[in-house]
């Protein structure tokens, strides 16, 4: 849509979450095609990947690494984003009023981690909104929208998930406290960033422009996230890499810094569930609207004049770009830089916005749903879905069943039962076969095929990437800014890191190479001239390598060099740090990452962007003070064990 606008006369705009760049492209050895401003907008201010924290995120104008967060106590990305979307407008504006412009404005929230600033957080704490728990704030929410209309009077609330969850009065005191605090600073992350959107919707209003807007607000993260696990989670990225924080450990080091840039954090499932309401399931499980039902605002005044309507049409997200070309009388490309283009698939939404047509049948008569085996087939008024095996929120469970056989479906009438609530899959073998079928249809017409349901196989996987086939990186100079997916992986296998450097009469100290950050990474730097390696096991222990004795002026190489003990992913292995070959510190550990390091920072060599890997050491960015002349890292091949092996081999079959 960027590039259909921009080459129609538009000013093209995008702010915030790119997560469509891939991680093999994403550095800035590109190429560009596949970040925003390869994709036909003129300006980019946001991330490239997932997510990003709100307080030190990877931040990125164009395609240029930037830092606006330094030396700035309490910047955060929400606000900025939104100043600086302000700013393009009004300068578009003034530079040309007559030109149309297209913001496409994607905030972090609520997509972990909860990032708000103190104050909202205690706005939304003195509201005491949810101090009976997530089962009665689900009753609440149910209530709530039956008063507001946006769901049928008739409508029921699927069941509590009793054999998955909690309910809340079987919890006990320092868990509901825990979880209170989670929750608050959840809201408080929504209730900042609408705020913060209201000050963009309020420039275009400043400019006398507003009543011709075309302004389309869809809030969630394809359903609310069950990443956070039963007890919720300090640090996300530990949660990816397996390892859980005990309600007590959370009370005790994270209660008071919940929301903070010393968490990455995410709440209890239980509060997802319940701001799912009514529907049953989460993001991830695509086979119900737990997983894929959003709330969606359009608004223009100058067009749509029944404001506060509410449209039950059935319709998917593959149908807003249809519904922009409708709007602007922009017919959909034939051919885009002399590549033909295949029809667009979705169905413009625009038939609904009067009001005499309210209630006319949907434009949109089929869609399929599917995502690492869990899958839907909506046709005309009724929906089949698989039953998922596995909750989301257990990454490493049982081997997963026969993706094509496996399942066992559930079929609804939506026009009846809009919920989910009423299974009529026994009562209706044919209408229920009628969609398994044509499921298959689509999936193939789609390019759906083949399924995959393991996540083992995707996370361990070989995917393309800069340092495919490289074992052995130099960087003869300082560099920063190094995503993840293209530095040297160091996870999973052996690996040495060599520093060769220069030290002044006066001594040196700063970091070497570092990869991650306060959340899960490692670091080789000097402290107060000593060496020190220190593996950052996602904020849950730190593995620390030290020698006794400042380095004396003059050259030396400092090495760190891991020895991986046995095939398997997060297995543990034995380090030894060196200084001019000679042993100065040796440690075997049991654990290491197994998954991933913090995503949203990066691997430097002489500095630190990010956060410190260890803040009890050094703040960033710790920039070396001596001569970094070389430095080398070395990595072994990924020790993948049977299971891991069993699984990439039976995709590799598919």
């Amino acid at each position: 849509i960027g590039t259909i606008l921009r080459d129609n006369g538009f000013s093209t705009s995008w702010f915030g979450k790119a997560h469509n760049t891939p991680a093999f492209e994403a550095s800035q050895a590109g190429p560009f095609e596949r970040w925003p401003v390869g994709m036909g907008f003129e300006y980019f201010y946001g991330f490239v990947g997932g997510d990003a924290s709100q307080w030190q995120p990877s931040l990125t104008r164009n395609t240029t690494p930037i830092t606006p967060y330094v030396g700035k106590p309490g910047w955060n990305l929400v606000t900025a984003m939104a100043d600086e979307a302000v700013d393009w407008l009004h300068q578009v504006n003034e530079l040309a009023p007559d030109k149309p412009f297209f913001c496409y404005y994607v905030p972090g929230a609520t997509h972990a981690p909860h990032h708000p600033t103190p104050e909202w957080v205690k706005k939304i704490s003195d509201m005491h909104l949810f101090d009976k728990g997530w089962n009665e704030l689900r009753e609440r929410i149910f209530a709530n929208q039956k008063r507001l209309g946006v769901i049928p009077q008739d409508a029921t609330l699927t069941p509590w998930p009793k054999d998955l969850l909690k309910e809340w009065e079987a919890l006990n005191a320092d868990e509901k406290k825990l979880f209170i605090k989670q929750v608050e600073v959840y809201a408080a992350y929504l209730a900042y960033t609408d705020d913060e959107i209201g000050r963009v919707i309020k420039a275009v209003e400043d400019m006398g422009k507003l009543d011709n807007t075309l302004i389309i607000y869809i809030c969630g993260d394809n359903g609310g996230s069950a990443e956070g696990t039963p007890n919720g989670t300090p640090n996300e990225v530990a949660q990816f890499n397996g390892f859980e924080f005990p309600v007590e450990r959370q009370l005790k080091e994270f209660y008071d810094v919940w929301g903070t840039d010393k968490t990455y954090n995410h709440m209890a499932v239980g509060w997802t569930w319940a701001f799912n309401t009514p529907f049953k399931w989460t993001k991830q499980v695509a086979s119900h609207f737990g997983g894929t039902k959003q709330g969606m605002c359009v608004a223009w005044p100058n067009r749509i004049k029944d404001a506060g309507g509410v449209r039950w049409q059935f319709h998917h997200v593959i149908d807003i770009v249809p519904t922009i070309l409708e709007a602007t009388g922009i017919p959909a490309p034939v051919s885009v830089n002399g590549i033909d283009q295949k029809p667009i698939e979705g169905v413009s939404m625009a038939y609904t916005w009067d009001k005499a047509n309210a209630n006319v049948p949907s434009r949109r008569k089929t869609q399929y749903f599917e995502m690492m085996g869990n899958r839907a087939m909506y046709h005309d008024g009724w929906i089949a879905c698989t039953t998922p095996i596995f909750a989301p929120w257990n990454l490493a469970g049982n081997p997963p069943p026969d993706v094509a056989n496996g399942y066992k479906w559930e079929l609804y009438d939506l026009t009846k039962d809009w919920t989910e609530d009423n299974d009529l899959a026994k009562t209706n073998p044919a209408k229920l076969k009628e969609l398994q079928d044509l499921f298959w249809v689509e999936a193939a017409k789609y390019q759906v095929l083949p399924l995959d349901n393991s996540m083992a196989s995707r996370m361990a996987s070989p995917k393309p990437s800069l340092t495919a086939g490289r074992s052995v990186f130099t960087y003869a100079r300082p560099v920063a800014g190094i995503p993840r997916g293209d530095a040297p992986n160091i996870l999973d296998r052996s690996y040495t890191i060599t520093a060769e450097v220069e030290i002044p009469k006066e001594g040196a100290e700063g970091m070497l190479n570092t990869n991650g950050g306060r959340f899960a990474g490692y670091g080789l730097y000097l402290l107060k001239g000593k060496p020190v390696f220190t593996y950052n096991l996602a904020d849950f222990v730190r593995f620390r390598w030290e020698g006794k004795e400042a380095l004396t002026p003059g050259k030396h190489i400092v090495a760190f060099d891991f020895t991986y003990d046995e095939p398997g992913m997060g297995k543990g292995g034995t380090g030894v740090l060196k200084v001019d070959g000679k042993a100065v510190d040796t440690k075997k550990i049991p654990h290491t990452l197994a998954i991933t390091t913090q995503w949203d920072e990066t691997f430097d060599v002489g500095s630190d962007t990010g956060t410190p890997v260890d803040d009890k050491d050094y703040q960033c960015p710790f920039a070396f003070t001596g001569k970094l002349n070389k430095l080398t890292v070395q990595v072994g091949p990924m020790q993948l064990g049977p299971p891991e092996k069993k699984e990439i081999s039976k995709e590799s079959q598919q």
